[in-house]
């Protein structure tokens, strides 16, 4: 029978996000799972890049399966060349049709650092990711991430649900090299009950049901299938395997392995083990060891063997699928309620392939970036020397730049290479994902137009999307660029010439960018960075949005006001002469690169266009921002005073509304 350690191979941690867990437990699941050969889950909280280098003992603590979730919190290009597998996380076993949720108290200076979000103020994932509203959209994220990491497996993570199959079917189309079917059952992380009772079905039920589908439709060898959703022991396993499984998540078993208690307290960050909690007085409660989890895992291996020699399999491929092997039990058929089930259609066996045999073509070396770009400027990469190149692109070119943003990365990692290193001039009409997750070093100057995701994930790099010279239109009145540009956007510049479409700039977190007009929903859940807009923006502006700064021109604050969204922000008048000052830059620097008509006129009539802007900025960020400035006045270092501000901050979003006053004053 195939080994213990070959078994484990196939063993997986479920996701569990940093600022969920406490960086003790969170580490010590990458190091087991490391030690074995399995494989651990970032989950959707990002990861410090410090665990990407080996300790000096040759303990790992890189998690090999990095998440993309839809608050895309730390997704950045250094992030994603450091995994072996990527992880799309359309929804969550046990709350499906709910993004991840991270208490204000939980988001201590250091998880905001990771997350680049602020400290204090709670993180909600969107139940949807803005970029995927079609199988087609999902392809496209597929592409995008196999471009970023041209070695990673993309995984695809779905819900146990009656239709699982024929969403599986789908997304083995668009490439992706492996799918979970995640299960309503085990870990929540710090979810409200509200979100948690009622939902999701077993596990069970959607692996048959995709395992079939993806078999009847002659695509279940393109893919491996996993599960996961409270799987505790050897005997779960197996069952996951008959019923289709070649991979296995656990994340609630190796928890308690680590010393959880169940308290149910995730998101009180009072966990009095110090597994999922971000306090550090609880953190040294931690009693968990690495070799917990290796025993544990191989014990599970272990009675997964000696039922393959019960049922007579020798490799656990032989037993992918084999439901002829399962039956109804006596007892269950007795019972007044269970014997009135049918479960025929849970045990059908198809014909054919039962396992993963082709991999997916991604057409990665079809790719604009592996015939044109990488061939130009790679021998420049390697030297850290300046290299400008010129491309002529045209629609079908997707996903432009990101491939050469990844050599960049692997090779010099997050801090990437100096400004205006790799100059990239595109001449022509760009595909989606243009510029996607770009990092430090790399400039993309466009002189046409470009689809949807300019920008997404853009880690550094520097965008500029400029109107023809030939152009006679106003460019403020030209829709130059598609929807859902800069998504989840972390580092970096970028100067619009013209408007962009829909869900601007959603989950900004760092991006500096200057835009003449946006659609509905701009700004969206951004944390971070600055969004100069010098014209119209659509409706539901600044929903969610919980940091960062937007200057918006208008002439009329209360039709804006109209189009907002503002319930987390506020309102000001550009006063203080510093920032007039940096906006003014801003301006200056979009009008140097694209030439921008809008912004010269600006600029020659700066004292009274400045009187036009309107800052946008959210309650809890600004309440923050003070804070951190007068601890530092006071004589606190910058991170001594951003822990005095977060535990005020939080105090006073824990205090019964009647008490906050007080709460402020002491």
């Amino acid at each position: 029978v195939e080994s213990a350690a070959s078994i484990v191979k196939r063993f997986k941690t479920g996701a569990m996000s940093f600022g969920s867990l406490s960086k003790e437990a969170h580490e010590a699941l990458a190091i087991a799972m490391n030690r074995l050969g399995g494989k651990s889950n970032s989950g959707e909280g990002g990861e410090d890049p410090k665990r990407f280098v080996p300790d000096e003992n040759g303990d790992d603590r890189r998690s090999a399966i990095k998440q993309i979730a839809s608050g895309r919190f730390g997704v950045k290009s250094h992030y994603l060349v450091n995994a072996d597998e990527l992880q799309i996380k359309m929804a969550q076993g046990a709350k499906p049709g709910e993004g991840g949720q991270l208490p204000g108290n939980k988001v201590y200076p250091w998880v905001a650092d990771v997350r680049g979000s602020t400290p204090g103020v709670g993180l909600i994932s969107p139940p949807p990711h803005h970029d995927i509203y079609s199988i087609e959209d999902l392809a496209q994220l597929i592409h995008d991430l196999k471009n970023a990491n041209r070695s990673a497996r993309i995984s695809v993570k779905l819900v146990s649900k009656a239709g699982v199959g024929t969403i599986a079917a789908g997304v083995a189309k668009g490439t992706a090299d492996v799918i979970v079917i995640s299960g309503y059952d085990g870990g929540t992380g710090a979810s409200p009950k509200t979100s948690i009772k009622h939902t999701g079905l077993p596990w069970e039920l959607g692996l048959a049901e995709a395992h079939q589908t993806l078999m009847l439709n002659g695509l279940r060898d393109r893919v491996v299938l996993e599960t996961d959703g409270k799987l505790m022991t050897g005997r779960d396993v197996v069952m996951a395997a008959l019923l289709g499984a070649e991979e296995f998540g656990f994340a609630t078993a190796p928890l308690v392995v680590l010393g959880c208690v169940m308290m149910r307290a995730c998101h009180l960050d009072t966990c009095p083990v110090g597994v999922a909690t971000q306090n550090p007085e609880l953190r040294k409660k931690f009693m968990g060891d690495p070799d917990h989890i290796v025993n544990y895992m191989l014990f599970v291996a272990e009675e997964v063997r000696e039922y393959m020699a019960q049922l007579g399999f020798k490799t656990l491929d032989e037993m992918i699928g084999r439901t002829d092997v399962l039956h109804v039990s006596e007892r269950a058929k007795a019972h007044w309620k269970a014997g009135q089930l049918d479960l025929s259609t849970l045990l059908y066996q198809p014909e054919g392939i039962r396992t993963f045999r082709t991999a997916q073509n991604h057409k990665i070396d079809e790719s604009l970036d592996m015939t044109v770009i990488l061939p130009a400027v790679q021998a420049a990469i390697e030297a850290g020397q300046e290299a400008e190149t010129e491309i002529k692109i045209n629609n079908t070119n997707r996903v432009a730049g990101t491939v050469t943003g990844s050599e960049i990365s692997k090779r010099y990692g997050a801090e990437g290479l100096p400004d205006d290193t790799i100059r990239l001039h595109f001449t022509g009409s760009a595909g989606q994902s243009f510029g996607a997750f770009v990092p430090k070093g790399m400039t993309l100057h466009l002189n046409g137009d470009s689809n949807d995701y300019v920008g997404k994930g853009l880690s550094g790099g520097k965008i500029i999307v400029k109107a023809p010279d030939a152009f006679n239109c106003e460019t403020h009145d030209n829709v130059i660029i598609g929807n859902v540009a800069f998504y989840g956007a972390t580092n970096g510049e970028a100067y619009i010439n013209g408007r962009a479409g829909e869900r601007f700039a959603v989950r900004n977190s760092g991006v500096n960018v200057v835009v003449e007009g946006i659609g509905d929903h701009g700004c969206e859940y951004m944390t971070g960075g600055r969004v100069v807009v010098l014209g119209e923006v659509g409706k539901n502006f600044g929903a969610g949005m919980s940091g960062g700064i937007a200057y918006v021109l208008s002439e009329d604050a209360k039709a804006f006001k109209r189009k907002c969204n503002m319930e987390m922000i506020s309102f000001e008048k550009l006063t203080d002469e510093a920032e007039i000052k940096e906006v003014q830059e801003m301006v200056k620097r979009h009008a140097a690169l694209t030439n921008s008509k809008k912004a010269a006129n600006l600029l020659d009539n700066w004292e009274k266009a400045a009187e036009t802007f309107i800052k946008v900025i959210p309650k809890n960020y600004k309440q923050m921002l003070l804070s951190i400035e007068e601890q530092k006045a006071a004589g606190l270092s910058e991170e001594d005073a951003i822990m005095y501000a977060f535990e005020a901050n939080t105090k006073v979003q824990q205090t019964p509304a009647k008490d906050q006053k007080q709460a402020v004053v002491q």
